[in-house]
């Protein structure tokens, strides 16, 4: 398996950041036990990246011990990715390890709090952040559509080594879930190149999503239930509730609350979209909303709302429905 050439726009996007690459790729070199960490509640893009690199790693680094952690996704494993490794703590004191920290901005999100042990920490995001997690080997982009994308931009850059297809379809599953299959306005020319340069290395996108999109009867029930209770805003700011009876009823769980959410995404006359789901975890009670809009920038108001994220797909909570109304008012606002 010979190294590709490099896409034009690929190397032309990687030259401002030849400096942090070559300082991740010498950690990686440095250290023969490294560990994978993700945020909370994965999604296709922290799972896709985490695995992404843990496959790239093995292929190209076949003596080193790697390893990635998190907490499992309740529909994505083991279908679209293997469950999470259980490691014992005395690995994590006993080994001097590399933590690779990816899609995550801050690092109350990170999965597993042993990232902290590491003796050396290397981040690859493209969220906002408040304080830095790895000061010296942060590789940040915020108008990258997938922290996968920019993944794969520093790993296509890093000359002599290989992209395995396994690692290559875990990327393109990171890269379509976060830019909407595309239609994200935060997906760019640099997208399609680096879509192009995992294709080439010979994955069946049909496969990856029928994988990605296969759905069952229960998420057929839930997707009628969502069509026979959404509202709509007087701007256009669409919007269903999943309290904890309705996801007991429909046999789905709080992860799962945001699984239609785009489903009004190309209705005219909707400007933005929700869905806001009941999380009865008695140590965080609240219910938790997922935010896509077509043009206006949302994360502003996930801010507001004890969130954030991206322009057109944001995450944010409300403790309780007191506040439901003043938080659809906001969003109504921003499309007045």
């Amino acid at each position: 398996m010979a190294a590709s050439k490099v896409d034009p726009i690929i190397a032309e996007y990687g030259k401002p950041n030849k400096k942090v690459y070559r300082t991740i790729l010498r950690a990686i070199e440095r250290y023969d036990k490294i560990a994978i960490f993700r945020h909370i509640k994965p999604d296709f893009d922290a799972m896709g990246t985490q695995m992404g690199l843990y496959y790239w790693l093995k292929g190209n680094y076949p003596n080193k011990e790697i390893h990635f952690l998190g907490d499992n996704h309740v529909s994505f494993t083991p279908r679209l990715f293997p469950e999470t490794e259980n490691l014992p703590e005395s690995w994590f004191k006993e080994n001097k390890f590399l933590a690779i920290i990816v899609d995550v901005g801050d690092e109350e999100r990170i999965a597993d709090p042993r990232w902290k042990k590491a003796a050396y920490k290397v981040k690859i995001d493209h969220h906002p952040c408040k304080k830095e997690i790895a000061k010296k080997a942060t590789l940040c982009d915020l108008s990258m559509a997938a922290a996968a994308e920019l993944c794969v931009d520093f790993l296509l850059n890093c000359k002599g080594k290989v992209m395995p297809p396994i690692a290559a379809e875990n990327f393109y599953i990171g890269l379509v879930g976060d830019s909407g299959r595309f239609l994200y306005s935060s997906t760019s020319p640099h997208s399609f190149a680096v879509a192009s340069a995992l294709i080439a290395t010979g994955i069946d996108i049909s496969s990856i999503y029928k994988k990605m999109y296969e759905k069952d009867i229960d998420s057929l029930k839930s997707l009628a239930y969502v069509l026979a209770n959404f509202k709509v805003s007087p701007h256009g700011v669409a919007y269903y509730l999943l309290p904890k009876e309705a996801q007991e009823e429909l046999h789905i769980t709080p992860e799962l609350g945001k699984e239609h959410v785009n489903t009004f995404s190309n209705v005219r006359g909707i400007n933005a979209w929700c869905s806001i789901t009941e999380d009865p975890n008695p140590k965080d009670y609240c219910w938790r909303i997922s935010i896509r809009s077509k043009e206006k920038d949302i994360s502003g108001i996930a801010n507001k709302w004890e969130g954030g994220g991206h322009a057109q797909a944001s995450g944010a909570k409300i403790k309780d429905l007191t506040k439901l109304d003043e938080f659809i008012a906001d969003l109504d606002a921003l499309f007045a």
